[in-house]
């Protein structure tokens, strides 16, 4: 089974009626809900209120893949909660990182960039393209899908170059974007997915929920040796 934790700083949900008509479950329910159908998945979640935002060591040691969404409240992460998942990642938990999360610490710790990019808000049409179809985060996707209405996120994204960019945006009002980025941290893998604005029902649509199920499988940690960093062991040849 692999052991997702959905985290959610759930705040707009608290604070913006329009929202909270969208996702009263909270927009953690909303991705926890398709996940939770998933036979080989058991699924937590966690927000930003709560002791150590959820995120206590023992919570992520029991975690396989931790899924964020961020906005509003990136800086009252606790330096120490974003260093504890930095570091689970590199010994091997696995990241989703989801929409403006792109601004989270965590995230902004393992890439080491500003992550800065353009942004509209506009309601415009986003038509996704798969360029990596044989990549397995695209398992059953069509060469392109549509979100009707949703924040635009336009180039330069300002993050190191993806391993692998599985989808690229296109919007009504000209950008594009780096949509679908993949990353090796450590032994972690990380993906960035970029649709999701809080207005718009972008979680409840099913080619969204797809990507993301297909992520959460392929960032889930392997069974590869542990490694072990500082003093070498004996030598295995003679001296």
């Amino acid at each position: 089974m692999i052991r997702v934790m959905i985290w959610n700083e759930n705040r707009h949900e608290k604070t913006d009626a329009s929202v909270a008509a969208v996702y009263p479950e909270g927009i953690h329910g909303a991705l926890a809900e398709p996940l939770r159908r998933e036979p080989d998945m058991t699924v937590r979640t966690a927000t930003l209120d709560e002791p150590e935002h959820g995120l206590g060591a023992g919570a992520l040691e029991s975690t396989d893949v931790l899924v964020w969404w961020g906005h509003l409240a990136h800086d009252e992460v606790l330096d120490e909660v974003a260093a504890r998942v930095q570091q689970r990642v590199l010994q091997g938990m696995g990241l989703i990182v989801l929409h403006s999360a792109h601004m989270s610490k965590p995230f902004a710790r393992l890439m080491g960039t500003s992550c800065l990019l353009r942004w509209r808000e506009a309601g415009e049409k986003e038509r996704l393209w798969v360029v990596e179809p044989g990549h397995p985060i695209a398992d059953g996707l069509g060469p392109w899908f549509e979100i009707a209405h949703e924040e635009m996120y336009g180039e330069r994204f300002d993050v190191p170059s993806p391993e692998a960019t599985v989808l690229i945006s296109w919007f009504a009002g000209g950008n594009v974007f780096r949509s679908g980025c993949c990353w090796t941290r450590g032994k972690g893998r990380i993906f960035y997915f970029r649709p999701g604005h809080e207005t718009f029902p972008t979680y409840k649509q099913r080619d969204v929920q797809m990507v993301i199920r297909n992520a959460v499988r392929w960032a889930s940690p392997g069974d590869g040796p542990v490694m072990k960093l500082g003093d070498a062991e004996p030598p295995l040849e003679k001296l």
